[in-house]
């Protein structure tokens, strides 16, 4: 793929990018080296002033990178501004928070003694430059979900963005400088996938997190577990909905609706298997189908817009075959599962229903608005449904019993359950998934802790 911005909106091609040849690159892994050196040894005082300012920067550019982000992506353009908010708060949390998520952890007393010690403390410590892959659903949050942490522990970021968001790519690059951090903290390169590898195996990276597909996901695990690297791997979902009669209909198939076609569809915990009880629903499969037949399909830029484009052409097509196989498999369209005439890579909000396990989209993850519907008996099929699946993300159910809230929260093989809402990721909470979704763990105290060396300091007496 090219690295460039094409309008998804039209397929104009609106910017094109050479990749980095070799002496910039070597040029940039030096810099990084170097810069890690000096900038481990800083305090969290000062690293926290920079990337305060860095959040003040990025609200005061949220119009614009919101329009850079919706022209080379596709999400409608109020999600985008949103989004450079939601990344504006988490700087701001590890800003405010990182210092006491690092601080150094004294074993009991009586551990200390039994060592032989006067004192033990656990430090942690940065490891150094970190390489980060990045998808362009989220262009902005999924790299700052990165970087915010890595930077307040003291590490220093390598970009590899996705190839058609290199706009954004550059412009996370430039905030930091421009907010104080020096230049080798924090660098962007326009590479193509195949680079990579190379980069991962230099000596000088020491680590590396990535979100995207499964693939992807396997050659960085491969190559990093060859080297003897950490990672951090954040892959697909297909996060099951669960709804239980207790429920609130209304109001679930209102969140549904948000849940399945957030960022154009296009989310790895986006909901996209909705599983629910065969006594609520038919009244809930009607709710449901209204609310996405109610959404508002055009050109992300607009204000009223619901729903883009897909951000690329091949992800539309990937999408019409997991549509086309469950058709021909025997699944019923309730709405949608046609692509519009006219310019851009749009696909309706679709709903299938009568959805078995012989279908590729039980299996694979349908990245776009098009959510399957499943009929359960009683909550043992139900869970039995959500778990039929390679991955495991997170996952949503909706129930006002309380048993029933306890065996989802045991039973559900997911990164997360939330209960009675939309799976949302948040600074002060860990986010990643298991099975085939990867594993290791974004934001919170754990997110941070995991780029860094976990350090026993023992003195004797």
């Amino acid at each position: 793929m090219p690295i460039a911005t094409v309008n998804p909106a039209n397929g104009e091609t609106l910017k094109a990018y050479e990749p980095m040849g070799e002496e910039e690159l070597e040029r940039r892994l030096q810099l990084a080296e170097a810069t890690f050196r000096t900038y481990r040894t800083t305090t969290f005082a000062e690293r926290a002033r920079l990337l305060q300012q860095a959040a003040d920067l990025l609200d005061e550019d949220q119009p614009e990178i919101g329009r850079v982000m919706t022209l080379e992506m596709g999400k409608p353009l109020k999600q985008a501004r949103a989004e450079a908010a939601k990344c504006a708060k988490a700087m701001r949390w590890y800003a405010e928070r990182a210092e006491a998520l690092l601080a150094d952890e004294e074993p009991a007393a009586s551990d200390v003694t039994d060592s032989g010690a006067s004192r033990v403390r656990v430090r942690y410590r940065p490891l150094g430059p970190v390489l980060a892959v990045m998808p362009w659903n989220f262009p902005l949050w999924q790299v700052v979900r990165f970087a915010a942490p890595a930077l307040m522990a003291g590490n220093v970021g390598l970009l590899k963005h996705a190839s058609n968001v290199p706009q954004t790519a550059l412009y996370l690059e430039d905030l930091f400088h421009r907010a104080g951090f020096k230049e080798g903290c924090f660098q962007t390169l326009l590479i193509g996938a195949g680079a990579v590898d190379g980069v991962l195996r230099d000596e000088r990276v020491k680590a590396a997190t990535l979100t995207g597909s499964e693939p992807a996901g396997r050659a960085v695990a491969a190559t990093a577990g060859e080297m003897i690297k950490k990672t951090v791997l954040e892959l697909g979902g297909s996060d099951p909905y669960v709804v239980l009669p207790s429920a609130d209909l209304d109001r679930a198939a209102e969140v549904a609706v948000t849940a399945r076609v957030q960022n154009n569809g296009q989310s790895c915990i986006a909901a996209k298997r909705f599983i629910v009880h065969g006594d609520v629903y038919d009244a809930f499969a009607g709710k449901f189908v209204a609310g996405m037949e109610a959404l508002r399909i055009g050109d992300p830029m607009a204000e009223d817009t619901d729903v883009g484009p897909l951000a690329t052409e091949q992800g539309r097509a990937d999408l019409e075959e997991l549509v086309d196989d469950a058709r021909r498999s025997g699944a019923e369209v309730l709405c949608g599962g046609q692509r519009p005439d006219g310019p851009g890579w749009y696909y309706p909000p679709t709903v299938l229903a009568g959805i078995h396990r012989d279908m590729r989209i039980h299996r694979e993850e349908a990245f776009g608005p098009v959510a399957t519907l499943y009929r359960a008996g009683d909550l043992d099929e139900a869970l039995l449904i959500a778990n039929d699946s390679p991955f495991g993300l997170s996952s949503n159910v909706w129930t006002r019993d309380a048993d029933e809230v306890e065996r989802c929260a045991r039973d559900l093989e997911a990164g997360s359950v939330f209960v009675n809402g939309m799976t949302a990721s948040h600074p002060a909470f860990p986010f990643g998934g298991e099975k085939r979704s990867g594993y290791g763990r974004e934001l919170s105290g754990h997110g941070i802790r995991e780029f860094c060396n976990i350090t026993t300091v023992w003195q004797g007496a």
